[in-house]
């Protein structure tokens, strides 16, 4: 990948660095990694960080690094949602894991990654989903777009889950700060002296009763992404998520939590135009669901 920018009036005499920064966008710290490897060029000429540009100079940037991860490439089958020079979406199936972790070192989402893009390059997600969670993950192509992505105000998370009990109000914003729970390597709780602000809206879908149980069908937008957010919020306000062993318990009608990552939005940092990707509620969630009325609603 490269980047180019044609020096105007406005930049004239100001350093190459300035520019890639300030008009590029790059990081302090990739920009040590260009200068480094003569990634940077203008008219054609490597040049150091300090050169002074003038007027219709033409700047290249080299984003083409060799790299190395332990991840290794395992042909896992994937199903991509989307994909373009700098992205790559995958609908993440449950139970898998998106990085591979001293309990999980291979079979993950990363490895089958790895083998569909058959490159040199580090995975680099966006996003992540926990193991049983299943839905839209986002990776970047390299470390420039990673970062603009860090920076990226626009992405908006949109999931669907399946709660026990019905809801007090048909939609809100459950507005409680969330930490690791004492104690626990994996578990968060409410806790709003030592917590991170955590924000989530939620909107009832469908409700239904089974065998005299009340169950909800829940459309659920994030403002904030802690981890475990959308569990630990909706046990808070006294409906768990079906199946969700962690912080309820497990289920009969569905063998994993009942949450599914439908829907990611963002505007694309290269072309500006505004992507939007869906993964198909799966077919658990749907076989749950599909006896009592359609899941159509969860679009609207």
């Amino acid at each position: 990948m490269n980047l180019e920018y044609i020096v105007t009036d406005i930049d004239n005499n100001k350093t190459i660095a300035h520019i890639l920064k300030d008009k590029l966008n790059i990081s302090s710290r990739l920009l040590n990694k260009l200068k480094m490897n003569e990634k940077i060029l203008v008219n054609s000429t490597p040049v150091f960080s300090n050169f002074i540009v003038h007027t219709s100079d033409n700047i290249i940037v080299k984003i083409d690094f060799e790299e190395t991860d332990n991840i290794i490439p395992q042909n896992i089958p994937i199903e991509v949602l989307f994909e373009d020079d700098y992205f790559l979406a995958i609908n993440k199936p449950a139970g898998i894991v998106v990085h591979p972790s001293s309990y999980h070192p291979n079979n993950t989402l990363a490895n089958a990654v790895k083998f569909y893009l058959n490159n040199n390059k580090k995975i680099r997600a966006i996003n992540r989903l926990d193991r049983d969670t299943s839905g839209i993950v986002l990776f970047a192509k390299n470390e420039y777009i990673q970062e603009l992505m860090v920076q990226n105000k626009s992405i908006k998370k949109e999931y669907v889950a399946i709660v026990k009990g019905t809801l007090k109000e048909k939609e809100g914003t459950i507005k409680e700060k969330i930490a690791r729970k004492q104690n626990s390597i994996m578990e968060r709780e409410i806790n709003n002296e030592k917590g991170q602000t955590a924000i989530t809206h939620y909107k009832l879908i469908k409700k239904i009763k089974i065998n005299n149980e009340d169950f909800s069908l829940l459309k659920l937008k994030l403002e904030t992404g802690r981890t475990h957010q959308i569990r630990v919020h909706l046990k808070y306000i006294g409906n768990p998520i079906l199946g969700d062993s962690l912080y309820d318990t497990e289920s009969d009608l569905i063998k994993r939590q009942a949450l599914h990552a439908y829907k990611l939005t963002f505007n694309h940092p290269i072309n500006k135009k505004e992507i939007e990707i869906i993964a198909p509620i799966p077919n658990d969630m749907n076989d749950f669901w599909r006896p009592y009325g359609t899941t159509e609603k969860v679009n609207n």
